[in-house]
């Protein structure tokens, strides 16, 4: 058996959970997420303690294949109506900034032009510093209650100028290491 899938979900009391067949609602305080359970595996909600369980109704391989996948999604979604997710980035580069427009993230990543991002239902962005100096890189934090929504989206914007090497200019996660390369050694005449 998984040793992922074969653990219960714990529920927060501030979480509502509704079985209805393969579907699966959870409803919290940041808002309502809907996760569809393959046809090889079952949920079972249980209010004393308040539970969920993902059991497998075969063994077969397929069936095994999905059992902790299927498990962790739906944590990740209790965990999201709850208490959300977040991913921090920098933007690294002199002249490099972030700003936030009604419902669009506008990146100035030095391009001829502006990127702009329309933000997705149930996402937001905060912004913690706008402006890119020397030593000091501008800040901003996607959050969401779904996270494949919220790894997605940042993942996207990093897309649009990833850090390079030399000068590590660009748009990292926050914590993320970039490895470094030596430039062209000048070599004199002799």
């Amino acid at each position: 058996m998984s040793r992922i899938g074969k653990q219960p979900i714990p529920v927060p009391e501030a979480v509502q959970v509704a079985v209805d067949g393969p579907r699966l609602k959870v409803t919290g305080q940041l808002g309502e997420l809907e996760h569809e359970v393959p046809p090889q595996l079952e949920v079972e909600y249980q209010s004393e303690p308040a539970t969920i369980h993902v059991r497998r109704k075969h063994e077969g391989r397929q069936a095994r294949s999905l059992h902790g996948l299927h498990r962790t999604l739906i944590a990740n979604k209790v965990n999201g109506v709850h208490e959300g997710f977040a991913r921090e980035l920098e933007l690294y580069g002199t002249g490099y900034s972030v700003d936030l427009r009604g419902n669009t993230l506008v990146l100035s990543v030095g391009f001829c032009h502006d990127v702009t991002f329309e933000l997705p239902d149930g996402m937001s962005v905060e912004v913690r510093q706008t402006n890119a100096q020397q030593d000091n890189p501008a800040r901003f934090v996607v959050k969401g209650t779904d996270k494949e929504q919220v790894g997605q989206f940042a993942a996207r914007v990093r897309a649009v100028r990833p850090p390079e090497p030399y000068k590590g200019k660009g748009i990292r996660y926050t914590g993320e290491y970039v490895r470094r390369k030596e430039g062209k050694a000048f070599t004199g005449l002799q």
